[in-house]
Protein backbone atom coordinates (compact mmCIF):
# COMPACT_ATOMS: atom_id res chain seq x y z
CA UNK A 1 0.00 0.00 0.00
CA UNK A 2 1.59 3.33 -0.83
CA UNK A 3 1.44 5.60 2.01
CA UNK A 4 1.34 9.39 1.11
CA UNK A 5 2.72 12.04 4.36
CA UNK A 6 1.43 15.23 4.00
CA UNK A 7 2.32 17.90 6.79
CA UNK A 8 2.45 22.09 6.00
CA UNK A 9 -1.18 22.83 6.76
CA UNK A 10 -3.05 25.92 8.64
CA UNK A 11 -4.30 29.18 8.98
CA UNK A 12 -3.39 31.97 7.47
CA UNK A 13 -4.34 35.36 6.84
CA UNK A 14 -5.11 36.38 2.95
CA UNK A 15 -2.29 37.44 1.42
CA UNK A 16 -0.11 35.34 3.36
CA UNK A 17 1.90 32.07 2.41
CA UNK A 18 2.27 28.62 3.17
CA UNK A 19 4.00 25.40 1.68
CA UNK A 20 3.06 22.20 2.10
CA UNK A 21 5.28 18.85 1.40
CA UNK A 22 4.35 14.99 0.84
CA UNK A 23 7.00 12.32 1.42
CA UNK A 24 6.53 8.76 -0.13
CA UNK A 25 8.46 5.69 -1.04
CA UNK A 26 11.35 6.30 -3.02
CA UNK A 27 9.97 3.48 -5.64
CA UNK A 28 6.96 5.52 -5.51
CA UNK A 29 8.49 8.95 -6.18
CA UNK A 30 10.93 7.67 -8.89
CA UNK A 31 8.39 6.66 -10.98
CA UNK A 32 4.41 8.75 -10.30
CA UNK A 33 3.71 11.99 -11.03
CA UNK A 34 3.12 13.79 -7.92
CA UNK A 35 0.42 16.40 -7.01
CA UNK A 36 -2.51 18.26 -4.85
CA UNK A 37 -6.01 18.51 -5.08
CA UNK A 38 -8.41 20.05 -2.79
CA UNK A 39 -11.51 20.22 -2.01
CA UNK A 40 -13.55 22.69 -0.39
CA UNK A 41 -16.97 22.00 1.90
CA UNK A 42 -19.61 21.36 -0.20
CA UNK A 43 -17.17 20.97 -3.45
CA UNK A 44 -15.61 18.89 -5.73
CA UNK A 45 -12.03 17.68 -5.69
CA UNK A 46 -10.35 19.36 -7.97
CA UNK A 47 -6.40 19.47 -9.47
CA UNK A 48 -4.12 22.60 -7.95
CA UNK A 49 -0.83 21.23 -9.57
CA UNK A 50 1.02 17.98 -10.66
CA UNK A 51 4.48 17.59 -11.43
CA UNK A 52 5.69 14.45 -13.64
CA UNK A 53 9.02 12.29 -12.76
CA UNK A 54 10.49 14.12 -15.16
CA UNK A 55 9.84 17.81 -13.74
CA UNK A 56 6.69 19.35 -16.27
CA UNK A 57 4.54 20.88 -14.08
CA UNK A 58 0.47 21.76 -14.72
CA UNK A 59 -1.50 24.33 -12.62
CA UNK A 60 -5.52 25.20 -12.37
CA UNK A 61 -5.81 28.12 -13.82
CA UNK A 62 -7.22 29.18 -10.47
CA UNK A 63 -3.58 29.00 -8.88
CA UNK A 64 -1.50 30.00 -11.77
CA UNK A 65 1.19 32.85 -10.96
CA UNK A 66 0.69 31.77 -7.23
CA UNK A 67 1.33 27.97 -6.44
CA UNK A 68 4.66 26.45 -7.63
CA UNK A 69 4.95 22.89 -6.96
CA UNK A 70 7.93 21.35 -7.08
CA UNK A 71 9.71 18.13 -6.14
CA UNK A 72 13.28 17.23 -4.20
CA UNK A 73 14.26 13.73 -5.82
CA UNK A 74 16.64 13.39 -3.07
CA UNK A 75 14.28 13.46 -0.18
CA UNK A 76 11.38 12.16 -2.43
CA UNK A 77 9.38 15.00 -1.52
CA UNK A 78 6.90 17.16 -3.09
CA UNK A 79 5.84 20.49 -2.33
CA UNK A 80 3.82 23.26 -2.93
CA UNK A 81 4.41 26.50 -2.19
CA UNK A 82 1.81 28.65 -1.94
CA UNK A 83 1.30 32.68 -2.01
CA UNK A 84 -0.87 35.63 -2.25
CA UNK A 85 -3.53 32.82 -0.64
CA UNK A 86 -7.40 33.90 -0.90
CA UNK A 87 -10.15 33.04 1.02
CA UNK A 88 -11.29 30.75 -1.80
CA UNK A 89 -8.13 28.78 -1.38
CA UNK A 90 -9.63 27.41 2.16
CA UNK A 91 -9.92 23.49 1.59
CA UNK A 92 -8.20 20.07 2.54
CA UNK A 93 -5.42 19.76 0.58
CA UNK A 94 -4.30 15.87 -0.60
CA UNK A 95 -1.09 14.67 -2.18
CA UNK A 96 -1.02 12.44 -4.57
CA UNK A 97 1.08 9.67 -6.48
CA UNK A 98 -0.28 9.14 -10.11
CA UNK A 99 1.18 6.17 -12.29
CA UNK A 100 0.18 2.70 -12.24
CA UNK A 101 -2.14 3.05 -9.31
CA UNK A 102 -3.11 6.10 -8.06
CA UNK A 103 -2.68 6.81 -4.26
CA UNK A 104 -3.51 9.84 -2.01
CA UNK A 105 -2.77 11.50 1.41
CA UNK A 106 -4.87 11.72 4.26
CA UNK A 107 -5.35 15.54 3.62
CA UNK A 108 -4.08 18.99 5.58
CA UNK A 109 -6.39 21.72 6.12
CA UNK A 110 -5.48 25.23 4.59
CA UNK A 111 -7.78 28.18 6.07
CA UNK A 112 -7.28 31.47 4.64
CA UNK A 113 -9.18 33.64 6.47
CA UNK A 114 -8.96 37.24 8.67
Amino acid sequence: QVQLVESGGGLVQPGGSLRLSCTTARSIFSRYAMGWYRQAAGKQRELVALITSGGTTNYADSVKGRFTISRDNANNTVYLQMHSLKPEDTAAYYCTARGLLVAWGQGTQVTVSS
